[in-house]
């Protein structure tokens, strides 16, 4: 058995249960359907056995053992009532709420080592306490990071994302200097350290289509983007660019890439969830700790109808697996200069 196999089977993988009227909790239980699965690790969901057990039932997964020896733990946090499959509702908002706060709290206690966040509904999960757009600004606030980067990975392709969650009009804004900046280092740390890329090849895009056509269609390439990409270079760093999004991922530009730095959201999530939507993995890099998330949403127009899959849930436990092995393996060679 490799090392990093090795460290993951004492790797305690906690995963939030999210919105409980939408497809997380059945990706959960088929991401580990196959006993196997959680042999690999120890994952443990943070909702409410009895209604996990229940649900087991429901889609046909009896056979998944449920806080038993090497199979998939179900810490009791908040009483989950049979979900309204496909409704939002405040209460689901609670349920999803509490559960990814108590997973917070243990994973910043040492409880467990990764997180793994079923799909939530931003909308409804607001309140007590919670403001903030989505899982990656609410984990940022409690770890106390000052820069997180959105980076969406399926195997070689890893795209990053300067203005995050905000609206379009405030995009253009958003982009400056420092924010490329901010970004970038976190994207090129990450590669290097989370994934081990000694020298990572870094893409960064324009804003304006064609990458601005040499300023007829805006300036931003031509005063802000592409005079960091060349600070960079002169720095000694694989970075390239600004390049026009549509061609860049249209031919296929991107595979010859370890990372793409997009300027906002759908510029950089649209091309990724086209290549690699149900596959791919939300890191949120720059974080103390690990965490990911599949790619997709809480998709209530077909939960409770046994059609999710598992399989985005699944990659995204692994892939924390791997990010937090790459980080035991990286403090273990500082200690030692001389490991292997």
């Amino acid at each position: 058995m490799s090392s990093s196999k090795k460290i993951w089977k004492t790797t305690r993988v906690g995963i939030s249960w999210g919105d409980p009227h939408g497809i997380g909790s059945e990706c959960i239980l088929k991401a580990f359907a196959e006993p196997s699965v959680a042999e690999q690790m120890t994952p443990i969901v943070y909702g409410d056995s009895a209604e996990l057990k229940r649900q087991a039932a429901f889609f046909g997964l009896e056979e998944i053992q449920i806080n038993q020896t090497h199979a998939l733990q179900c810490v009791d946090v908040v009483q989950i009532p049979p979900p309204r499959w496909g409704e939002p509702s405040a209460e689901a908002g609670t349920v999803a709420r509490k559960s990814l706060e108590r997973a917070t709290e243990d994973l910043l206690a040492g409880k467990i080592d990764v997180l793994v966040t079923a799909p939530i509904n931003k909308d409804v999960i607001q309140g007590e306490g919670f403001n903030f757009p989505g899982h990656t600004e609410y984990l940022a606030k409690m770890a106390g990071a000052q820069e997180v980067l959105m980076l969406l990975v399926s195997g070689d392709l890893r795209v990053g994302i300067v203005t995050g969650h905000v609206p379009i009009q405030e995009v253009a804004g958003g982009v400056t200097a420092e924010a490329i900046r901010s970004k970038y280092d976190i994207l090129h740390r990450t590669l290097v350290q989370d994934y081990r890329i000694e020298s990572p090849r870094i893409a960064v895009l324009g804003l304006n289509p064609h990458a601005g056509d040499n300023g007829l269609i805006g300036s931003e390439e031509q005063t802000i983007i592409g005079p960091v990409i060349r600070e960079y270079q002169t720095g000694g760093h694989r970075a390239e660019g600004p390049f026009g999004a549509d061609g860049f991922f249209g031919n296929s530009t991107y595979k010859a890439f370890d990372g793409v730095l997009a300027m906002y959201h759908d510029q950089g999530l649209g091309p990724f969830k086209s290549l690699a939507f149900g596959s791919g993995v939300n890191f949120t890099a720059g974080l103390p700790f690990v965490r990911t998330s599949p790619d997709h949403g809480t998709a209530f127009n077909i939960a409770g109808q046994n059609q999710a899959s598992g399989d985005a849930l699944r990659g995204a436990c692994f892939a924390a697996l791997r990010i937090h092995a790459n980080r035991l393996k990286n403090k273990e060679m500082a200690r030692s200069p001389q490991a292997q």
